[in-house]
Order: structure tokens, then C-alpha cells, then sequence
């Protein structure tokens, strides 16, 4: 082969190979997290990579034109198959296929590769794993949403985590929905509110940011238009006071909407049962957590950390949640004549072992091949 046809070695973008320390590492993190998924009760599912498209569904576009934009999807015969971007749908498919067999309420966990096409860097991959556990059936939500939050305190400090180098941030969508109600904002809107307000404790957003997309559009540093909500000034400006509001009886007090009532008393109700266990010093109150994914109605959760990680190039970077998640009553409502609500977390394991690399606080027994010479007298 001559050198002009010379293959040149690499990845697309957003792949990336893992070897020596690091993919060491990344086994013990899944052995400590498989550990204690059991530990707490459920029991391993896997599912294949490829799911029929249409029963996977896509709930992360930002494309208006392309609704499977953030996917990668391929034509198989007569039908499109998608390549996983989650747990939780196949996990609804699953259920929705076997619900005669399982019983309820069923605590499952899976750890499994899910891809994205959607824009990488900074821990953000396009093929990443992903640690999910979810409890489905008719439980007090109250119980099954203070467990996933003491799941998540109690796997990361497992996995070598400090209690003051993360919050668990927890929120309800029906209190923010319950202001979307009073505002009349319209059905085909409150999506692109939702995932506006998502963004808020994003980098290079803030309460500007958010504000561009309630209304217009916003334009980011590169120069890159993206369409908004298209909400009136006065919309926007009573989204934006929300989002001020801190104290969980402040908003008691301001919000009157009976399902934003009902959302603050379903979080009152979570905090009164984690206040049984442990790791209540490590749960906050954040309203402003929404979830971007559509089928989330209740029970919100994002867990953070509280110092910047840096990049490989020594610069400081935000990784984003490390596990986050909430509650869903219609996802698995999709498939005929199966109404089943669930609840559940999914915790970024690239996104742990990349900050956990950088700590350096667990030790890693890294088996390398030994070299026996034999030398002559």
C-alpha cells in the first residue's frame, strides 16, 4: 500500500478508548455500584442495544424539523430500528411486553452502553454507560423517590465520594406546570419551556439565557441561533420570578395553582421520609430542576458537584449531573392497555469515573502482565 492510501488511525467524535488506570477504574466503579443496586433490592435486567424506533420514541430533540434528531436510527427491512439513547425506554418497552410475568412493584437495575448524537466535550460523550435503577408499579411515591434519592448518596460515597463534594438536588414538574396552566401558555410551547428552564445552571446560561429562550431565540458565543418559546415579555417575567424563589414556604405561599400545591406536597412528603435516613444533609430543594426528557411528571432529581472538575488542558469545566432522574406515570402508557407508573435514577458512570480520575480518591489494583527474563551465567 502505497502512502497516500494509508489508513490514519482515530475516533469520531464524542468515542472514546479506555485502557490501563482508567478502564481499571471503571470496573471497580460498576463492581461498587452493581454491589449496592442490590444491596438496596433490585434485581439486573439488559436489554439489546436496538429497539424498534417507533416504540423507543425520542424525547431530547431539539430540532423542530427532525424529531429523531438526537438519535442514530437505521433502516432494518420494512421497520427503523434506533440505537438506545436511555434506559428508561426499553426498560417501559419491557414491562409493557411482560407485565403479565413481573410482579409488581419490580425494582430493576441495568448498566449498559446508550448513545446520543448530540454534541460532545467535557465528559459529554456520544456512547457513554449509564447505572439505572427504577422501582415500577403502584408504590407511595413519597417512599420509592426518598429510596432512589438515599440510592444515590449511598452509591456515591461507595464509589469514593466525599458528602460535601456533591448535592442531590430534588424538584417536582408539576410546580412549574402548575404556572404554565395559569400562564394559558399552549401545549406546543410548554416543551421548549420546559427545556429552557432545564438549562439554567448550564454553562454560559444563567437567568439571561434562560430568559433569550422562554422568548425568541438565543444566540451563544459561537454565534449558533437557537429558536425559543416565543412567550410574551409578561410570560417570561413571572417564569423568571419563579425561578428566584428559593424557600420551599415562599413558594407555598406564592403559587396557588392546585397542581403546583400538589407538586410542593409531594416534596414535603419525600423530605419527611428521608428525614428517616441518613443522607438528608445531602438533599436540596432546587425548583429550577425540570428534567429535559418530556415523560418526566412528577419527582425530579439531579445530583451535582459542588467544586469545577478541569479538562484534560487544565481548564475548568462543568461535567454536569453525575445521576439524576425522576418520576414517570404515562411512559410505559404508550403500549396498548398497559397503565403502570415508575419511578428512577440513572447514574453517568463516565461522567463519575472522569471527575473520580481527576480526585484520585479510591485506589486501583491495576494488573499488569510481570516480565520473567532469563539470562545466561
Amino acid at each position: 500500500m502505497n502512502k497516500e492510501n494509508k489508513l490514519i488511525p482515530g475516533l469520531p467524535i464524542g468515542f472514546e478508548d479506555r485502557w490501563n488506570k482508567k478502564l481499571a477504574l471503571k470496573k471497580k466503579l460498576i463492581n461498587i455500584i452493581e454491589n449496592n443496586f442490590i444491596k438496596f433490592g433490585f434485581e439486573p435486567l439488559e436489554t439489546p442495544s436496538f429497539e424498534i424506533s417507533e416504540n423507543i420514541g425520542s424525547f431530547l430533540a431539539d430540532d423542530d424539523d427532525n424529531s429523531m434528531s438526537d438519535v442514530f436510527s437505521f433502516k432494518d427491512g420494512e421497520k427503523n430500528i434506533t440505537l438506545r439513547y436511555d434506559l428508561s425506554s426499553p426498560l417501559a418497552r419491557f414491562v409493557a411486553q411482560n407485565n403479565q410475568e413481573l410482579a409488581l412493584p419490580y425494582k430493576r437495575y441495568a448498566i449498559q452502553n446508550v448513545f446520543r448524537n448530540e454534541k460532545a466535550g467535557n465528559a459529554r460523550y456520544r456512547e457513554f454507560t449509564q447505572a439505572d435503577c427504577d422501582i415500577v408499579g403502584n408504590v407511595n411515591p413519597a417512599q420509592a423517590n426518598a429510596e432512589l434519592c438515599n440510592l444515590i448518596a449511598s452509591t456515591l460515597l461507595s464509589c469514593g465520594l466525599k458528602k460535601d463534594q456533591f448535592t442531590i438536588n430534588i424538584s417536582n414538574r408539576k410546580i412549574v406546570q402548575g404556572l404554565i396552566e395559569d400562564l394559558k401558555i399552549s401545549r406546543e410551547k410548554q416543551v421548549k419551556v420546559m427545556r429552557a428552564i432545564d438549562k439554567l445552571d448550564k454553562p454560559g446560561f444563567g437567568l439571561s439565557g434562560v430568559e433569550d429562550l422562554l422568548k425568541k431565540e438565543r444566540v451563544d458565543a459561537s454565534g449558533a441561533v437557537t429558536k425559543g418559546a416565543d412567550l410574551t415579555n409578561d410570560e417570561t417575567s413571572q417564569i423568571i420570578n419563579f425561578l428566584k424563589v428559593k424557600n420551599l414556604k415562599e413558594l407555598k405561599e406564592n403559587l396557588k395553582n392546585p397542581l403546583s400545591q400538589e407538586g410542593i406536597k409531594e416534596l414535603q412528603d419525600l423530605l419527611e421520609v428521608a428525614n428517616y435516613g441518613d443522607y438528608l444533609g445531602q438533599i436540596k430543594t432546587n425548583f429550577t430542576i425540570v428534567r429535559g426528557l418530556a415523560y418526566y411528571d412528577g419527582f425530579c432529581v439531579e445530583t451535582n458537584l459542588n467544586f469545577r472538575a478541569t479538562n484534560n488542558k487544565g481548564k475548568e469545566v462543568d461535567v454536569g449531573s453525575l445521576a439524576s432522574g425522576g418520576q414517570y406515570n404515562k411512559l410505559i402508557s404508550r403500549f396498548k392497555g398497559v397503565d403502570i407508573p415508575g419511578t428512577g435514577i440513572s447514574i453517568g458512570v463516565d461522567r463519575l469515573l472522569f471527575v473520580m480520575m481527576q480526585l484520585d480518591q479510591i485506589k486501583v489494583d491495576e494488573k499488569k502482565p510481570v516480565i520473567v527474563c532469563v539470562m545466561d551465567e
